[in-house]
């Protein structure tokens, strides 16, 4: 069997059809390291600013004990034509109260899930990107994706 070849991509329109692939995928899968071993779950995130991911989270979810210990984590969306984009980059919690509260306000389920912005189960985490990378449906070859 013949590997089909790609079409050629601009690397002046990456951005776009990275961003073009975060819009079409809500549930992403982020990776995590838990000890040695790497655990990977789908997410929602509840905001997006570029390349730039903010995800809410439970206190008692195993994952904040993973990102406490290593917060390099990786987010893999993938949309309906299996274009793919990874963002690898490091996760923070967010305690900017103003930035809080708009991602509060913005989020419905939040708000009728954990009844008040001050509920102690709940931690947001902003993934800052340190690389992004696109593949085209299939193609097995990832373009660097500019971060500014």
């Amino acid at each position: 069997m013949t590997q089909p070849t790609p079409e050629p991509i601009d690397p002046k329109q990456l951005t776009e059809l990275a961003l073009k692939v975060i819009g079409a995928d809500h549930f992403p899968d982020l990776a995590t390291i838990d000890g040695d071993q790497p655990r990977v779950r789908p997410v929602s995130p509840v905001r997006t600013d570029h390349f730039t991911v903010y995800v809410a989270n439970l206190r008692m979810y195993h994952k904040t004990a993973e990102i406490a210990a290593n917060p390099k984590v990786e987010l893999c969306y993938v949309d309906s034509h299996h274009d793919q984009v990874r963002i690898s980059g490091v996760a923070e919690i967010v305690t900017e109260r103003s930035l809080l509260q708009e991602i509060w306000d913005a989020n419905a389920l939040l708000r009728q899930y954990l009844g008040n912005i001050d509920n102690p189960a709940l931690i947001v985490y902003r993934i800052i990107p340190k690389q992004v990378r696109f593949m085209k449906e299939w193609a097995l070859q990832y373009h660097e994706v500019p971060l500014g």
